[in-house]
């Protein structure tokens, strides 16, 4: 449940034009509600706390995060194809911006790091970031979208053309091969999604 200090006020008006539903709150300490897609964000003094299935639309929308980010992603499967899940995390000079981990049912093993980057780059492009710098440890789905290795697999084809379709939102992005340990807490969230499912 993500808690962002902010002018809850500013925040209000930023949310209302968005297109997010806007209410008094439950209580006396609660200055307003306010709905958009699949979360809710409850006004206190000085905060927003969002709760709800996407945080990340709300989150999107109020804080202020044009500039540079960096991004992590990981596919995981448990057989190949079999049941699988996607891991990502964007990083700022701030720490950890937002991360997320899900199912995303049966695939291949890279089918499920295509997956993770689409889910990734789509997160990053919906807080408004200018230039990102991405970062995965498949070496295959990197030097794919790099144009350095041809792509067979139509599935796959589709996926990078997904891919540079969504690139094409920043101004500035780079992608490159890290190693597994680099890519840690992609690959836990990954991981642990298989293990809820």
């Amino acid at each position: 449940m993500p808690v962002i200090e902010c002018d809850v006020e500013t925040a209000r008006e930023a949310l209302a034009d968005a297109g997010a539903t806007v209410e008094p709150g439950n209580t006396e300490h609660e200055r307003y509600r306010a709905t958009l897609d699949d979360a809710t964000a409850v006004a206190y003094d000085d905060k927003l706390v969002v709760q709800g299935a996407n945080p990340a639309s709300i989150e999107a929308v109020v804080r202020d995060e044009s500039g540079r980010a960096h991004l992590y992603f990981d596919g995981a499967c448990r057989g190949n194809p079999g049941p699988s899940a996607v891991g990502w995390v964007i990083v700022t000079d701030d720490g950890i911006v937002a991360e997320g981990g899900e199912t995303v049912g049966r695939a291949t093993n890279n089918q499920a790091e295509y997956e993770a980057l689409v889910a990734v780059l789509e997160a990053a492009r919906d807080y408004g970031y200018d230039e990102v710098q991405v970062r995965g440890d498949s070496e295959l789905i990197v030097k794919q979208v790099t144009g350095e290795y041809g792509v067979n697999d139509p599935d796959l084809r589709e996926y990078r053309v997904r891919v540079h379709e969504l690139l094409r939102a920043f101004d500035d992005w780079t992608i490159s091969h890290v190693p597994r340990e680099i890519n840690e807490r992609a690959d836990e969230l990954a991981n642990e999604a298989l293990d809820d499912a």
